[in-house]
């Protein structure tokens, strides 16, 4: 019951500032041009995230109570905060009591840095990634959801379009934790009429990255999707080999997308010596990464059943050398009745080095 009081009492608390700064906008903007009103609505754009984020920091969101027991307000405090980030979005660090750190975006649900005690950041971002919210992020981690690829809808789907919302936070042994939650609403309905609920927790320990991603049908009729996780890791491609595909089915887009060429996964190690996009089917439950940076990389999964490979190579000149997507991905439609879930697990670890 107090978790959903402080909920509610942080919404009444956000929507009651942000009417107020919608209201001063408004009696401002009644006098001026129309080069004026376009600044004023920037203006109401900056005071958006700006309250959003106060919000968060002084307001309900720092007592909320986990599932698995309340977390004091200085313990998440400490270890899972919401900030201004590129462009003003407002972004969630996490901080574990190992030393690293993870950055996650409201806008798309994206996890755009995570680094390990060393100092390394192991994701990628590009370098041609805005943070306007007229695209989305090009890096880290995005979600492709309902769709994976292209086909009848926008290419990979909206969820990495959206704006997602907090709805849970806690901290297990200094090890912080984020639950983010996306419904549908008329943008999504009107390329994909139906109702849903996207649940994705982010865990954050000293040497481990856990992402769990929970699809509920909320509607009264059975809905399909496919999805992914198109993580990008920060690598030095000539270097960079991905270990435990052998004997897979592929589907290998080189050097037609639109017909994949068919086959069997024959190398020990997957390397990547020119342009890779190459589809994985029933993939194994870990694969190895060696990034080519002096970092091995396990990225385990529960329920994600595919695999994909993709270095974009000379398509992408100013950064194709510095990054490799490994991700994990659900190829074949998921059905799911009403009131039915669906959820898949990511575990990315750091791998100790052989001495």
């Amino acid at each position: 019951m107090s978790y959903f009081v402080t909920i509610v009492t942080f919404y009444l608390i956000f929507v009651s500032r942000f009417l107020v700064l919608i209201s001063t906008s408004v009696i401002a903007s009644s006098s001026a041009s129309i080069a004026s009103s376009t600044s004023s609505m920037s203006s109401v754009s900056r005071a958006f995230s700006s309250c959003f984020l106060s919000t968060i920091r002084g307001g309900a969101a720092a007592t909320m109570s986990a599932s698995q027991g309340t977390v004091s307000t200085a313990s998440l405090v400490e270890s899972v905060r919401v900030v201004e980030g590129n462009g003003g979005l407002p972004v969630i660090k996490l901080n574990s009591a190992g030393g690293s750190e993870a950055e996650l975006y409201l806008f798309g649900g994206c996890i755009t840095s995570w680094t390990i005690p060393s100092g390394k950041d192991l994701l990628f971002v590009r370098p041609d990634a805005v943070f306007d919210k007229k695209k989305p992020i090009s890096g880290g981690i995005p979600h492709c959801f309902p769709q994976f690829g292209p086909g009848p809808i926008q290419q990979h789907g909206f969820a990495r379009n959206l704006d997602w919302s907090v709805v849970g936070a806690e901290n297990v042994e200094g090890d912080p934790a984020v639950t983010l939650e996306l419904r549908d609403n008329p943008y999504s309905r009107a390329m994909w009429d139906f109702s849903f609920q996207a649940l994705y927790k982010v865990t954050l320990s000293s040497k481990s990255l856990v992402t769990v991603l929970t699809i509920t049908n909320t509607d009264s009729k059975p809905f399909s999707f496919t999805g992914a996780l198109h993580t990008y890791f920060r690598a030095s491609i000539e270097g960079v080999s991905v270990r435990g595909l052998k004997g897979c089915r592929t589907l290998n887009k080189d050097p037609d997308p639109v017909n994949p060429v068919e086959g069997v996964e024959e190398r020990e190690a997957v390397v990547f010596p020119g342009f890779v996009d190459c589809i994985y089917l029933d993939a194994p439950g870990e694969v190895v990464l060696e990034n080519g940076l002096g970092n091995a990389l396990s990225i385990r999964n529960r329920n994600w059943s595919d695999a994909v490979l993709w270095n974009p190579h000379r398509q992408m000149e100013s950064c194709y050398r510095n990054f490799v997507c490994v991700e994990n991905a659900k190829i074949g439609n998921v059905e799911l009745e009403p009131e039915q879930s669906w959820s898949a697990e990511q575990v990315i670890a750091v791998l100790e080095k052989q001495k």
